[in-house]
């Protein structure tokens, strides 16, 4: 099987390359956009939609839709024991995820119904394979996450519907939806595979007690607070209305993650990386719903989701997919691990340049580069991964209940 064949595969080798070599580059135009506007330089762009629209799109439809598209075309089948996609479908939706960046890139040029077209091509191509995939062997939370799926695409939806001109105020509300709707798939899929991976961890290593806990009322209560979020944003309530959830998101998925047994992952970079990711993105639920009480800036809270929350658990989550279906040990190379660390360090930094004005563009740019760091960090050390053959393994790992 030639590398190139190999790459279409799996789903989680082109769209997890996809999604690490997009941060790269995306956050590299926008980091030179910025220090050129730092230094008092002016800078075309090509796009009909402003700088910061763009950066925000593309961020969360961008980024988001390649690590979606790897996890669920990997997940699925798995979950439910049906045919993976074959190669076809995988470099067909792989091809509607680039044909929509590159429309996105080039709106100043084409028309912005073209634009919508391909950018909202991909998620229900996705999304009905994925259906197809769960029929045979149907469980409600499976659904769910449909759902969602559909949730982030109506976001997605609003920000065209703004640039076509047909809505004068759903830009700004689409694009808050779809970040929150990806925060809120972290405390669904998160929420499983954290405490579900530490618990196979600790078995295997002997422990019989005190493995993480679970309830199910709280993640309940974390669940559907945080789909609050995206949900009222789409039909238009205020972010003060919303806000009250959103801290009750924040502090239930803290609670959550702190019966998980995190300290126990201390040495153990691939599971700490997924109980860190998952505290920050509740921390940024916590931090979004404070700022809509006026405790704070919404703007430090959304990098915080961003960058931490959905950067961080991705990575967490890409890396080890990706070395358990290759065949590889479930121990993150250190570039890798070094990674899991930037990304939180990125956020903080962002909040302090939304904090305090005069440290706006310094730490906003310090943290450009950390997030650049630390996806060439995994893109590289992974490259053979994606690319390569499948290593033989003689264990393998359960699926997290």
């Amino acid at each position: 099987m030639t590398a190139l064949k190999r790459l279409f595969g799996d789903g989680f080798r082109v769209f997890f390359l996809a999604a690490g070599l997009f941060a790269i580059l995306s956050i590299a135009v926008w980091a030179t956009w910025l220090a050129l506007q730092a230094v008092g330089g002016a800078a075309d762009w090509p796009t009909a939609a402003a700088p910061q629209q763009w950066h925000a799109h593309e961020m969360i439809f961008g980024y988001g839709a390649a690590a979606l598209g790897g996890f669920f075309l990997t997940a699925v089948p798995n979950w439910t024991g049906a045919r993976a996609a074959p190669h076809v479908f995988i470099a067909t939706v792989a091809g509607l995820w680039l044909l929509g960046r590159v429309a996105v890139w080039s709106s100043g040029i084409l028309p912005a119904g073209v634009v919508a077209g391909l950018d909202l091509a991909f998620v229900p191509v996705l999304a009905a394979k994925l259906l197809v995939q769960m029929l045979n062997r149907p469980k409600p939370q499976q659904l769910i996450l449909l759902a969602m799926l559909a949730l982030f695409w109506t976001a997605n939806l609003m920000v065209h519907l703004e640039w076509m001109g047909w809505t004068q105020d759903t830009l700004w509300g689409g694009l808050r939806a779809g970040l929150l709707t990806l925060g809120a798939m972290i405390m669904v899929l998160g929420g499983r595979v954290t405490p579900g991976f530490t618990r196979n961890a600790m078995v295997q290593s002997g422990r019989e007690v005190g493995l993480p806990l679970n309830p199910m009322p709280l993640a309940a209560i974390a669940i559907a607070a945080a789909l609050s979020q995206p949900v009222g944003h789409l039909i238009g309530l205020s972010q003060a209305i919303l806000a009250p959830a959103a801290v009750l998101a924040g502090g239930a998925g803290l609670i959550r993650v702190a019966l998980w047994r995190g300290l126990w992952t201390r040495n153990k970079p691939i599971l700490w990386a997924l109980h860190l990711s998952y505290a920050v993105n509740a921390v940024g639920f916590l931090a979004y719903g404070l700022a809509g009480l006026g405790i704070g800036t919404e703007v430090g809270a959304l990098h915080i989701l961003g960058i931490g929350g959905v950067g961080g658990m991705t990575v967490a989550v890409m890396s080890r997919a990706t070395l358990g279906h290759t065949g590889r040990a479930l121990v993150a190379p250190a570039p890798v691990a070094l990674a899991y660390a930037l990304l939180p360090l990125a956020a903080l930094l962002r909040l302090a340049g939304a904090s305090f004005p005069d440290l706006y563009y310094p730490a906003a740019l310090i943290a450009a580069a950390l997030w650049i760091t630390a996806f060439t960090l995994f893109t590289t050390a992974l490259w053979r991964a994606f690319w390569g053959a499948r290593q033989p393994r003689s264990v393998k790992e359960p699926s997290p209940s």
